[in-house]
């Protein structure tokens, strides 16, 4: 069934994810604030509104896909009057879990429905429709929004009532952002052991160090030819969306009580890097750094 969706954030990931739903059919009104996001939208079929409060209006439901909770707060703060009574609002952020349930609680005060939904996948995942959605909230409000969540990405699971998407995002993060810190590290040992990158790929592609951080973003060239490695580094998933992530994640983690000793120096690792050499990398450049820091040159 064709739906009218308003979608907020046309960005790197929220542009083709609009253009998906509009290839799947769908109505789609769009609104970003930088002209060239906006203009990418429209050549994609995207109906561009002039601001977020005429994107909502007449929608059936509501995305958006925004930097941090502190946008999806004040947006929603401006919108929420401007949505027909009952519609659903679908965040794709990847926000703090405390927001994300704020953010459902002002929804739900407003007499709207709510689904936090952020997703894994990167640029590549978005573009070609592969994403995985995590998704926060009742079951009424995902059945409604799995036929659209299904058009943009290729597995979509209801994990528990309101911030439970953003739970398992972050969760989810803080394994690969510590797995590809392990990754980088082993070929960097194996660099200094003379071991060549393609028979380490090889033994640990098939053996117990399999992983996603290996086998799909391996972080040397060579081995995996679609891999960011391959293209210098240039990001399908940037350093500084990992570094958020996993300091979202430390964040919960430190508020909780959970001793994770690993998550915490993730996050340290990342936020250097993202500061520094990374700030306009792919997450898996991080090799090069652990490689200068090891004494070799990057």
């Amino acid at each position: 069934m064709s739906r009218t969706v308003a979608f907020i954030g046309l960005g790197h990931m929220g542009g083709p994810m609009a253009a998906n739903l509009v290839t799947a059919g769908h109505h789609v009104r769009g609104h970003d604030l930088a002209p060239a996001s906006r203009e990418a939208a429209a050549a994609h079929g995207v109906d561009i509104a002039d601001s977020g409060l005429h994107a909502v209006e007449g929608a059936d439901v509501v995305i958006t896909m925004l930097p941090t909770g502190r946008h999806v707060l004040d947006l929603y703060r401006d919108i929420l009057g401007a949505a027909g009574p009952g519609t659903l609002f679908v965040d794709c952020s990847t926000i703090d879990v405390a927001d994300a349930r704020t953010a459902h609680e002002r929804a739900t005060a407003a007499g709207m429905r709510a689904l936090d939904a952020p997703v894994s996948g990167g640029v590549v995942g978005a573009e070609a429709a592969t994403l995985t959605f995590m998704a926060g909230g009742g079951d009424a409000e995902f059945a409604e929004a799995e036929p659209l969540l299904s058009a943009m990405g290729a597995r979509v699971v209801h994990c528990g009532d309101a911030g439970a998407g953003q739970a398992a995002k972050i969760c989810n993060n803080m394994i690969l952002g510590i797995s590809m810190i392990a990754v980088g590290e082993a070929f960097v040992l194996g660099e200094s052991l003379g071991l060549s990158h393609q028979a380490l790929y090889d033994v640990a592609s098939a053996a117990s160090g399999q992983c996603w951080a290996l086998t799909v973003n391996c972080p040397v060239p060579g081995p995996v030819p679609g891999s960011p490695a391959n293209r210098d580094y240039r990001p399908g998933f940037a350093a500084p969306l990992m570094a958020k992530d996993l300091a979202l994640a430390a964040n919960a983690a430190t508020a909780g009580g959970v001793r994770a000793e690993l998550g915490l120096r993730a996050a340290e690792l990342y936020a250097a890097y993202a500061q520094g050499a990374g700030a306009d990398e792919d997450f898996s450049g991080i090799v090069r750094t652990i490689r200068k820091q090891s004494g070799d040159q990057p």
